[in-house]
């Protein structure tokens, strides 16, 4: 494993075989993906941890989807990369669109757990109220901040048989620098659409049936607005809530190499 770093950005590089680059969303890292990597030894994995975001936090300036865009393109441009699989999670997936109609050359296809296409006007209200508590209130901002996330963005099967992956998401909210959460906070809450319809490549949409932030009909409504991709597969994980990689790792890893398998590599 490589550890690359671009003006304060920090970015893993794992692995040999065709590229894939993994996207985290609000409160994530690169870690967000550590539960699926057993099954990607074959392939060349980039991990970015965003601006503002877990080994980035240092990183200065007004965040935006448009500067994570950047970015990335940028980091694959570090690594040479120049045509990968995308995998993105929850505000990751709004990046990952964004990058697949500015850079088509780049993405050879889309996976999007927990996908989302912008906050609705109620989600933005309560991603800026967050930054505005955690602005205030500093790390116990934060700590009420994971209690109350956990609670509502795991299922309540995980909950209650996978300590560890509660652990997980916990730690990986409580890890992050208030400012900087503020500040990643209200760049979701910012976010716009992606032109879904000019997406070409093919899509796969993952969510849980207990995943209230990209509940399963977003996710149907979603798949129809892509007009232009040559193929775009919803699944619902049953038991499941919006951590679907922490919560669900060998079910999504299954989804994803078929989804994968499926699709000619062009």
């Amino acid at each position: 494993m490589s550890l690359h770093q671009i003006e304060r950005v920090l970015s893993e590089e794992q692995g040999e075989g065709e590229a894939v680059v993994c996207i985290h969303g609000l409160g994530g890292s690169s870690n967000t993906f550590t539960p699926l990597m057993h099954g990607l030894t074959r392939r060349r994995v980039l991990r970015i941890d965003l601006p503002g975001s877990a080994r980035s936090q240092r990183v200065e300036g007004d965040l935006t989807i448009a500067r994570y865009v950047a970015t990335v393109r940028a980091a694959c441009a570090r690594a040479a990369i120049t045509r990968a699989d995308v995998v993105g999670h929850s505000m990751g997936t709004i990046v990952a669109q964004h990058l697949a109609v500015e850079t088509p050359e780049l993405v050879r296809s889309l996976a999007l757990f927990g996908p989302l296409t912008a906050p609705s006007d109620a989600a933005r209200a309560a991603v800026l109220a967050r930054a505005a508590k955690v602005r205030s209130e500093g790390a116990v901002g934060m700590h009420e901040i994971a209690l109350t996330l956990v609670q509502a963005s795991l299922s309540a099967d995980t909950r209650q048989r996978l300590p560890l992956a509660v652990a997980f998401v916990r730690e990986s909210l409580m890890r992050q620098e208030a400012e900087s959460y503020a500040r990643s906070c209200e760049a979701l809450a910012t976010a716009s659409a992606a032109a879904l319809e000019r997406i070409a490549c093919p899509v796969l949409l993952i969510t849980g049936d207990e995943d209230s932030v990209a509940p399963p009909q977003a996710a149907r409504a979603m798949a129809g607005k892509l007009g232009a991709a040559p193929s775009a597969r919803v699944c619902v994980l049953p038991r499941c809530g919006h951590w679907t990689p922490v919560e669900r790792p060998d079910e999504c890893l299954r989804e994803l190499l078929d989804f994968w398998s499926v699709n000619a590599r062009t």
